[in-house]
């Protein structure tokens, strides 16, 4: 008959570094969880500042938009003025024509009443 082995307690390198090894395992495991949930709060943090911030951006963009329309249709009004003011300089050059020949008209016509009544003073 054979006899059964009986148990003994030894140590083994191998087991040593395997349950060395599986503990460091858990640990890095644990240690890089708790850095993502950490680095997950920071960035919703980031987010939710970045949001912020782009809100604030769209409503600037939408005031710049706004003054863009504005400020061509002022740049329009001004274009449709300056239209009318040389319109009306050109009439108003067009009446100072007009009143030369209108004095000159005058002015020949009171020298010729001026000649005939000399003319009728000699006689």
């Amino acid at each position: 008959m054979v006899a059964t082995p009986k148990w003994r307690f030894e140590f083994n390198l191998n087991t040593f570094v395997i349950l060395f090894g599986f503990a460091g395992g858990l640990i890095a495991w644990g240690a890089t969880w708790e850095r993502v949930n950490a680095n997950q709060d920071a960035h919703s943090r980031s987010i939710d500042r970045l949001d912020n911030r782009m809100t604030a951006v769209e409503a600037t963009i939408r005031q710049i938009d706004n003054h863009e329309l504005r400020i061509s249709a002022v740049e329009k009004q001004a274009a449709e003025a300056a239209t009318s003011m040389r319109a009306v300089e050109s009439t108003l050059n067009n009446l100072s024509s007009d009143m030369r020949l209108v004095r000159e008209i005058l002015q020949r016509l009171e020298d010729t009443g001026r000649q005939r009544e000399a003319a009728r003073q000699h006689d």
